[in-house]
């Protein structure tokens, strides 16, 4: 009786420990299944069916060939996310990369108040120590962010030319994006006025790689006009614009048409811009217009919200009176309308008192006619003094009585308006004021007419006729690299730079030079240009050629603190290379102590340049103590 219990519980034992053995293995298979099969869901909703899922125990095996180490890398961080990451056990493998193109390499840069930052994928050939100098260099103590990846593949032909130009765009847009690939740079950014994003777009265009494509998409922002003024005029001459402004594209459009539709023929700068008084403004002018059109011909100035309409004398009384109260009655409601007829002209009436300014071509400018007394002719002297600096300014005025109230006034406007102008005249009368002239402004006729009306008020009668020559506009009329360096050669063709004895110090004395040099480098925009050291044959070779590197970039360095773009520019020593005078007399050496400016060309243009002689300018270096004896050991007879 007592066997049978003990074996009772020992059977009672083994049958319990059966079926939790076969309780385990069946959640082990279930554990196993479901994780498999999780697995493998989440691989193919991530685009991994490439990949086969085996299960072993509680282990996930991923088997299969990836596209690349990446796609692979993805794949294995999938699984890792439905089980345990120690879980999953790596037999994927990669296909051969040789069997692949090589990837585009492409650098994304971004230039803002808060730094510069670079992410893309660069050649492993890439001097990296190099390119970090010069993105710190041009970030000018800003934050640097690099996030670039390199690529063991064969460097693409354009690649470092691209780069360059792109690092030089990169240094004149303290804001912008730019896209760089071997065959494309694309260039985004902001400049500080129209005038800065033509100046940005010439030096661009003309410092682009051959063989690199340019993409430009510079935005200046839009001017602040005040008072905000469109002027419009309707005579025997036709229709035209003395001042036009908008404040959108839409009103600019709906203003045009309007003028267009009363007679106004050919291309019209309307200029988009900030200070329009009301959102109504295209409106109010365009109303403006077209009555000015049903009158028949006159002049209306909209100046802020004055509305000042001048009818054609002789208009008939009961049409104008019809046509200025629809005006006066469908304008926006902040703006307010003064309409005139005036009296057809009196024919036995003597002529109107005058005073001219004249401008030349040259900048000699000449001031005639009455003016009241002998205080408003020397401040009109004095004014036009500080309005065209140091000319010669000539004085045919004279004092004259009975002259219109606000004379004065009229006169000094009048000579503000002439210095908008390259070269031109202005006639002031009591009752109209004439100006003519050339300009390389294309907006000076709007400046002019809201000068005017500023000074004179909206009710001012004048007459513009000013004419925009391309040659005058100053960045319309950049002189070419070639003209730049003949240009320098001009303003130092009779004096020297000079350094102190055995240094690459430049002297005070030789300061105004580098002044002049910076200055026509700085209206030339962006060149390729190698300033390039020489030394006399006095000295040892090394010790000239480390000074002829010294004293260039000496020279290099006092133009970029005189704010000239040197990032295209070069500095190279040549020491005792190249002379071009005869090392054994004094006056030779001293010849051949020189600094060359001259255009970095492309290789394939190099041969004919050395041929060329005037492709190249030699500006010398003199020595600064004449009666220095040369010693055999001393470096470039200094």
């Amino acid at each position: 009786m007592r066997l049978s219990a003990i074996f009772i519980r020992v059977v009672a034992f083994g049958l319990a420990a059966a079926g939790s053995v076969a309780a385990a293995q069946l959640t082990v298979a279930t554990v196993e299944n479901r994780s498999v099969e999780a697995v493998q869901q989440t691989l193919v909703e991530n685009g991994h069916d490439w990949a086969e899922v085996l299960g072993d125990g509680l282990q996930v095996i991923l088997e299969g060939t990836a596209p690349t180490e990446a796609v692979r890398f993805r794949a294995i961080s999938a699984a890792g996310g439905v089980v345990d990451a120690s879980r999953v056990i790596d037999n994927l493998s990669v296909v051969d990369q040789a069997d692949f193109e090589p990837p585009q390499f492409k650098i994304e840069i971004l230039r803002n108040d808060s730094g510069v930052s670079l992410i893309g994928l660069i050649p492993a050939d890439t001097n990296r120590d190099l390119l970090a100098r010069q993105i710190t260099r041009i970030a000018g103590g800003q934050n640097v962010t690099d996030l670039l990846e390199s690529g063991d593949y064969p460097m693409p032909e354009n690649w470092r030319a691209a780069v360059d130009f792109a690092l030089d765009a990169l240094e004149l847009l303290p804001r912008s994006k730019i896209s760089v690939t071997a065959e494309r740079v694309t260039v985004s950014g902001i400049s500080d006025s129209a005038v800065e994003k033509r100046r940005l777009e010439a030096a661009l265009a003309r410092s682009r790689p051959d063989g690199v494509r340019l993409a430009l998409e510079i935005s200046a922002p839009r001017p602040v006009i005040s008072p905000f003024t469109a002027r419009f005029i309707l005579d025997e001459e036709g229709a035209r614009f003395d001042a036009c402004a908008a404040d959108t594209a839409e009103a600019r459009d709906a203003i045009l048409y309007a003028a267009t539709s009363a007679g106004l023929i050919g291309q019209v700068n309307c200029t988009l811009a900030l200070g329009a008084p009301s959102q109504d403004w295209g409106e109010a002018v365009t109303q403006a217009i077209t009555a000015l059109h049903d009158l028949g011909g006159g002049t209306v100035t909209v100046a802020d919200t004055d509305i000042v309409l001048v009818a054609k004398p002789g208009t008939d009384q009961s049409s104008f009176d019809d046509i200025v109260g629809a005006l006066d009655n469908a304008l926006p409601e902040v703006f307010a309308l003064n309409a005139e007829l005036p009296a057809l002209p009196d024919d036995s009436a003597e002529g109107p008192p005058q005073f001219t300014a004249t401008l030349s071509p040259e900048g000699l400018v000449q001031l005639r006619g009455r003016i009241p007394d002998d205080m408003t002719n020397m401040v009109a002297e004095n004014f036009a003094t500080a309005k065209f600096g140091q000319r010669n300014i000539t004085m045919r005025t004279r004092v004259a009585d009975g002259l219109p109230v606000g004379w004065s006034v009229r006169v000094l406007a009048g000579i503000e308006a002439l210095s908008e102008l390259s070269n031109g005249s202005v006639i002031v009368e009591p009752e109209k004021i004439a100006i003519r002239g050339n300009t390389g402004n294309e907006n000076a006729a709007g400046d002019i007419s809201r000068l005017l009306i500023e000074k004179l008020g909206e009710t001012a009668d004048f007459e513009l006729n000013v004419t925009y020559v391309e040659s005058l506009d100053p960045i319309a009329g950049l002189p070419t690299p070639e003209q730049c360096i003949a240009q320098i050669k001009v303003v130092t063709e009779a004096r020297k730079i000079t350094f102190d004895p055995g240094s690459a110090s430049i002297t005070a004395a030789a300061q105004p030079i580098i002044d002049d040099i910076a200055e026509v480098l700085r209206l030339c925009g962006d060149l390729q240009i190698r300033v390039a050291g020489y030394t006399d044959s006095q000295g040892r070779e090394e010790m000239n050629l480390r000074l002829s590197q010294d004293r260039a970039d000496a020279v290099l360095t006092a133009l970029r603190n005189r704010r000239v773009p040197v990032s295209t520019f070069e500095a190279v020593g040549y020491g005792i290379a190249d002379p071009i005078a005869d090392n054994a007399t004094e006056e030779g050496r001293e010849a051949n102590r020189r600094i060359e400016f001259s255009l970095i060309l492309p290789e394939d243009e190099t041969v004919d340049a050395e041929a060329e002689t005037d492709e190249t300018l030699t500006e010398d270096l003199v020595s600064e103590d004449e009666t220095q004896q040369d010693s055999p050991d001393s470096s470039d007879g200094d």
